[in-house]
């Protein structure tokens, strides 16, 4: 095979291609372009777009669609998967699998050469259950509608956070009106957008509505058995980054002071943190001896089965060969970390003082430049 890389960047759960400034990978992508230009390695990238909570199945199915539509030439295939984008990109890789209708993925997924997972849920997360129910899907509806307010303009008022929080310590209590709040709470933060994003907005949403089939997939029992058939394809190189966000401890409630925006994010990222963590009892499985060694120099200390990055396990995160493992929460890694300086500047969309920064931001994708590279030099 010959000609530039053909460079694929796949969203995750809930992931979009662009809100109105807001686009996914866009600081992921300038960073890679100018990464592999440097190394004399031509690159053709692109950003997919695939339905936010289809199933794994449907995704995929999106996925091969699109790179047929737009890989020029005969040239290697490269895909980066961020959360459950890794799992979409594993099932398109694996030999005979059965996609929808009569699509055959066998042409694409012969010329994949290399497939990095940043931050997925290999073995699922335990947040996938709790967002199942009525009131979890209407949680996670303010939750993605919160964030993307947050990564476009910064903090927006505390009101907002300490709404939810009053909502979240409420929700399992008789007689609670936890839905119709969070009713109210969606339809108030979608009010503040501008006309036109909140159209889109509002067509994204309604599109969600129409498939979930995606989050009972997520849960480890899901995950289970997508492991059973989504098998590695020989020759293909899989790699991961592992995220792990700071534990939640007390001294990081002080530190924040009188920020009221910072200790409301930090309270949800608590609940999130506990919410997000496997349990000692819930994973028979364990680090080979070499994950656990790189584990280990990344963060001075074992890993354990509760330790997230805010959303996912970052022991599901393993798979395939552990090229960088970073302590930062689920989007910091693909760039919304605080950064205003840069243009467009970057905004954290949650407060989990991990203190990730543009240094480890580039450390962590000069990583993932060195991985997709490899196979071309060898």
């Amino acid at each position: 095979m010959s000609g530039p890389i053909q460079l694929y960047l796949v969203p995750g759960f809930f992931g979009f291609v662009n809100f109105g400034d807001l686009i996914y990978f866009s600081h992921v992508r300038e960073f890679l372009d100018a990464e592999l230009s440097t190394r004399g390695r031509r690159a053709d990238i692109y950003r997919c777009a695939t339905s936010p909570t289809a199933s794994i199945t449907t995704r995929a199915s999106e996925l091969v669609r699109f790179i047929a539509e737009t890989a020029e030439g005969d040239g290697p295939i490269a895909i980066i998967g961020h959360s459950t984008g890794g799992l979409d990109a594993r099932l398109v890789a694996t030999p005979g699998v059965a996609l929808d209708g009569d699509l055959d993925p066998e042409p694409i997924a012969a010329r994949i050469e290399s497939i990095t997972s940043i931050a997925s849920p290999h073995r699922g997360t335990p947040m996938a259950s709790f967002f199942t129910g009525l009131l979890g899907q209407k949680l996670l509806k303010v939750l993605s509608l919160l964030t993307l307010e947050v990564l476009r303009e910064g903090p927006i008022p505390v009101a907002y956070l300490a709404k939810l929080g009053a909502t979240l310590a409420r929700m399992r209590l008789p007689g609670s009106k936890s839905a119709k709040v969070l009713d109210h709470l969606y339809e108030d933060l979608l009010g503040r957008l501008p006309g036109s994003e909140r159209d889109q907005v509002s067509s994204f949403m309604a599109t969600v509505a129409l498939d979930q089939a995606l989050l009972p997939q997520l849960t480890p029992a899901g995950l289970d058995l997508f492991n059973a058939s989504a098998v590695d394809r020989p020759k293909v190189r899989y790699g991961c980054v592992v995220a792990r966000a700071s534990r939640p401890h007390f001294r990081n409630r002080v530190a924040l002071r009188f920020d009221l925006w910072k200790q409301a994010a930090y309270a949800f990222y608590q609940w999130l943190h506990a919410l997000a963590g496997f349990n000692d009892n819930s994973i028979s499985w364990e680090p080979s001896p070499e994950q656990r060694e790189q584990l280990l120099g990344a963060y001075g200390e074992e890993t354990r089965p509760s330790d997230n990055d805010g959303i996912v396990p970052t022991l599901s995160q393993l798979h395939g060969e552990l090229i960088h493992a970073t302590t930062a929460d689920h989007l910091d890694v693909i760039g919304h970390f605080d950064d205003e300086g840069h243009q467009p500047p970057h905004h954290d969309w949650l407060t989990t003082c991990s203190h990730f920064d543009r240094g480890r931001f580039e450390s962590l994708w000069t990583s993932v430049a060195d991985f997709i590279s490899t196979r071309e030099e060898s």
